[in-house]
């Protein structure tokens, strides 16, 4: 069992940066591949980005290479996503997600077990 709760929301000026936060709960949270996917209203949840177990291997939305950094202290068990450069388009409730498989990442959101309640970014022009 996991159990996730995000932070790090708000509001912020195209060009600006936030950064995200999950904490995790649970003597295995070193087990479990972990990602971020969003919502925008009217639209299907999507994936943003994720980060292997060992934190070696990080995966990205072409639409967001290049500007959000994904990364996770399991120490701290707290996994973080580094928003740069924000667009409008960025705007959406950003869930943090947690997945037990072990084999190839999955990008489709229902295939993953573990959800937080998310946190509204919203960008503005």
């Amino acid at each position: 069992q996991v159990q996730l709760v995000e932070s790090g929301g708000g509001l912020v000026q195209a060009g600006g940066s936030l950064r995200l936060s999950c904490a995790a709960s649970g003597r295995t949270f070193s087990g479990y591949r972990m990602g971020w996917f969003r919502q925008a209203p009217g639209k299907d949840r999507e994936f943003v980005a994720a980060v292997s177990w060992s934190g070696l291997a990080t995966y990205y939305a072409d639409s967001v290479k290049g500007r959000f950094t994904i990364s996770r202290d399991n120490v701290k068990n707290t996994v973080y996503l580094q928003m740069n450069s924000l667009k409008p388009e960025d705007t959406a409730v950003y869930y943090c997600a947690a997945d037990q498989s072990a084999g190839s990442l999955r990008y489709t959101w229902s295939t993953w077990d573990y959800w937080g309640q998310g946190t509204q970014v919203t960008v503005s022009s």
